[in-house]
C-alpha cells in the first residue's frame, strides 16, 4: 500500500494516540465503542481519529492535537446547534450547581413538555427518556398497550431493541435493506417471530398488503416521515391506512426532528401522527428523548410499567428547553437548510469539475453523496475520508448541518472536496484507487470486530 503522499499533497495526519487508545478499547469494550456509527472502522480503519480532547462550534481537537472542522455526521446528528453551545451549556452548568438529581422532580420537564405540546398542536401528552432507541421502545409499548394488539408494520431503521430486531427472526432477513444489513437477532426471543412486517418507503401498496393480511392485529405503523422526499400522496395514504385499521401511526423523528423547523419534519410535510419520537437534536448532545402524542394513545402508558430513575435527572430537560428556545429564536432550521444545500450543491459542482460521477440526495440538513466511479462506493468514500483528513476535515459520504457551521467552513470544505475529487478521478482513470489508501477501506454496514 502507498505510504508516501502524492506530489503537492498535505502530509498524512498523525493519529497515533487515538490508534493506541482504540487498541486498548477493543480489548475492554465489546465492539470497541458504545455506538456502531462511531467505530473508527466505519470511517477509516487505522487512521480515523477515534477520540477527542475538546470540541467547540464546528471544530474538534483529537488526542494528538490535530484540529479538524467537522463536516461529517457531527455528533451523529445530536449537536444541531454545534459543539459546546454556550446557551445550552450555560443552562446545564447552572442546574448542575443547583443539583441535578434529588428525591423531588425537575420542574424543567414540565416546561419542556409544554413547549413540545405547543409546537405540536395535534398532541397533548409527553413522556421523556434519555436515548432514541429506548424512546422508540417506549412508544411501541404504548401503542401495543393502547390497541391491545401485537403486530407492527415498519419502514426504516429504529434502534437496537428486541421489538425491532425480531424482524430478522423471519426467514427472509427482513431488516436487510433497512439502512443496516446483517443485524443478527441473537438473544432476541424466538417467540417474537412473525410480529414485525417491513415495507419500503414510498411503497404504499406494500403497506396496504400488510394491512389486508394483519390489519385486525396491527398495533402500529412505525416509520421515519422522511429520508428522501415522499412521493405525492404517500404519507397521506399511510395516515389513511392507520385510520382504517385502528393502528397507531408512529413517526420516528429521532433523526429528522428539529432540522427544518422547530419540532417535527412531519409538520412541514402536512401529515399528523398519533405519536412522534424525538431525540438527538432535542438536547444538543445531552441525553434526552421525548415521546409526544395524543392523550387517547399516551394515556395507555399508565396501563403498563414504563419507569426509570435516569429519566428524572435535571440536565436532559434543561438542555432540551435551552435547545428548543434557541432553535426558535435564531430560526436555526433555515440556517441548517441553507448550509446543507450549499454542501450538496458543492459536492455536485466539485464532482462535475473533476469528472467524477456522484449521486447526491437526502434532505438539505442531512445530505448524502454516493460515489459511482471506481471499484465501489465503500473504497471511494474511504479514500475521500483519507484525503479530507489530511486537509483538516472530518468527512465521509454524509453531512449533518449544525448552526455553528459558517459559510467560511463550507467554502473551505468545498475547495478541499474539489482537490480530493480531482485526485479520486485521476485514480479512477489510472485504476489505482485502492493503492492510494494507506490502510484497509471502511466497513460496510454491521461487521463484527475480531
Amino acid at each position: 500500500m502507498k505510504t508516501k503522499p502524492l506530489p503537492n499533497e498535505p502530509q498524512p495526519v498523525n493519529t497515533a494516540k487515538s490508534q493506541a487508545l482504540y487498541e486498548r478499547a477493543r480489548k475492554l469494550i465489546p465492539g470497541g465503542t458504545q455506538l456502531l456509527s462511531k467505530r473508527p472502522e466505519m470511517f477509516l480503519p487505522g487512521q480515523w481519529p477515534a477520540y477527542y480532547t475538546s470540541a467547540k462550534g464546528a471544530v474538534v481537537t483529537d488526542l494528538d492535537g490535530n484540529e479538524f472542522v467537522d463536516m461529517s455526521i457531527c455528533g451523529i446528528g445530536a449537536t444541531v446547534l454545534g459543539y459546546a453551545d454556550p446557551d445550552v451549556d450555560g443552562a446545564v452548568k447552572a442546574v448542575i450547581d443547583g443539583g441535578s438529581m434529588t428525591t423531588l422532580n425537575a420542574p424543567e420537564e414540565v416546561r419542556l413538555a409544554e413547549l413540545l405540546v405547543e409546537l405540536h398542536p395535534w398532541a397533548n401528552m409527553v413522556r421523556f427518556s434519555r436515548a432514541g432507541g429506548e424512546a422508540m421502545a417506549i412508544a411501541v409499548r404504548v401503542a401495543r398497550a393502547a390497541t391491545g394488539r401485537q403486530m407492527i408494520a415498519f419502514c426504516g431503521y429504529h434502534g437496537w431493541h428486541d421489538w425491532y430486531l425480531s424482524a430478522n427472526l423471519a426467514d427472509d432477513a427482513a431488516l436487510d435493506g433497512h439502512l443496516l444489513s446483517g443485524l443478527a437477532p441473537k438473544g432476541v426471543p424466538r417467540g417474537l417471530k412473525g410480529l414485525m412486517h417491513p415495507f419500503k418507503y414510498n411503497d404504499l401498496a406494500g403497506l396496504k398488503k400488510i394491512a389486508q393480511e394483519h390489519g385486525a392485529n396491527l398495533a402500529a405503523i412505525v416509520m421515519e416521515p422522511v429520508r428522501n422526499p415522499p412521493e405525492p400522496g404517500f404519507l397521506e395514504g399511510v395516515r389513511q391506512v392507520a385510520n382504517e385499521t385502528g393502528a397507531v401511526l408512529l413517526f420516528d423523528e429521532v433523526t429528522a426532528g428539529f432540522r427544518v423547523n422547530p419540532g417535527g419534519i412531519h409538520m412541514t410535510l402536512g401529515v399528523e401522527p398519533d405519536i412522534a419520537v424525538f431525540a438527538k437534536a432535542l438536547g444538543n448532545g445531552y441525553p434526552l428523548s421525548a415521546i409526544v402524542g395524543r392523550d387517547a394513545v399516551m394515556s395507555a402508558a399508565q396501563d403498563t410499567f414504563i419507569s426509570s430513575t435516569a429519566w428524572t435527572e435535571r440536565i436532559g430537560p434543561t438542555a432540551g428547553v435551552a435547545t428548543v428556545t434557541k432553535f426558535r429564536a435564531k430560526n436555526v432550521g433555515e440556517h441548517l437548510q441553507r448550509i446543507g444545500r450549499r454542501v450538496m450543491d458543492g459536492w455536485a459542482a466539485a464532482a462535475k469539475d473533476a469528472g467524477l460521477r456522484v449521486h447526491v440526495d437526502g434532505i438539505a440538513p442531512l445530505g448524502h453523496v454516493a460515489f459511482e466511479d471506481g471499484p465501489n462506493h465503500r473504497v471511494m468514500r474511504s479514500l475521500f475520508t483519507q484525503l479530507m483528513l489530511d486537509r483538516g476535515y472530518l468527512a465521509r459520504d454524509g453531512f449533518y448541518a449544525m448552526y455553528a457551521h459558517t459559510d467560511a467552513h463550507v467554502d473551505g470544505y468545498i475547495a478541499a472536496c474539489g482537490d480530493a475529487f480531482g485526485i479520486m478521478a485521476q485514480a479512477v482513470k489510472a485504476g489505482n484507487v485502492e493503492s492510494l489508501l494507506r490502510g484497509p477501506p471502511a466497513h460496510a454496514g454491521f461487521q463484527r470486530l475480531t
